[in-house]
């Protein structure tokens, strides 16, 4: 009698609970494929005020998840080309908790909301220091690989 009922037309519970179990799993793939990155990254002991070590990192952050996705994505399902709307939650939360912490001396004193955001997620040379400096981790690799990962995903789907 329950696998009568019908959330979504054509499929059942148990197919939307599969759908979102693989939904969670590649969206944890895609972040820990920018972890390891990161960890590779930090064995070089890149100079942490660099402009150049962050942008190759940045590049990389959506290269690398896309070219796993899209490897990942011909040998499961088609779920991991919706990873992005991950992304985008996690960027609008990270957005919030930015806009919510309070600004002080070196940590964008005179900061307007967009400017805080900017300097928080897109500045390299010159952040805002508010997250501990993990701005552009939390706020822009994360969901960039994200959504690497969703492209990737997406041209392996259809290939």
């Amino acid at each position: 009698m329950v696998e009568d009922f019908e959330v979504s037309p054509g499929k059942s519970v148990g197919d939307l609970g599969r759908e979102a179990v693989w939904f969670f799993l590649h969206t944890i793939f895609a972040i820990l494929v920018l972890f390891l990155m990161v960890a590779a990254f930090s064995l070089f002991h890149p100079d942490q005020s660099s402009v150049g070590p962050k942008a190759l990192a940045t590049f990389l952050a959506f290269l690398l998840p896309m070219a796993v996705g899209l490897i990942v994505a011909r040998m499961t399902n088609d779920i991991a080309r919706y990873v992005w709307i991950s992304g985008v939650l996690i960027f609008a939360i990270v957005c919030v908790w930015v806009l919510d912490l309070p600004t002080g001396p070196g940590l964008c004193e005179h900061c307007g909301a967009l400017d805080k955001l900017y300097y928080t997620f897109f500045e390299f040379s010159n952040g805002s220091g508010l997250m501990g400096g993990d701005g552009v981790l939390v706020g822009t690799w994360i969901p960039l690989s994200l959504f690497g990962y969703a492209i990737g995903a997406k041209f392996g789907v259809e290939s």
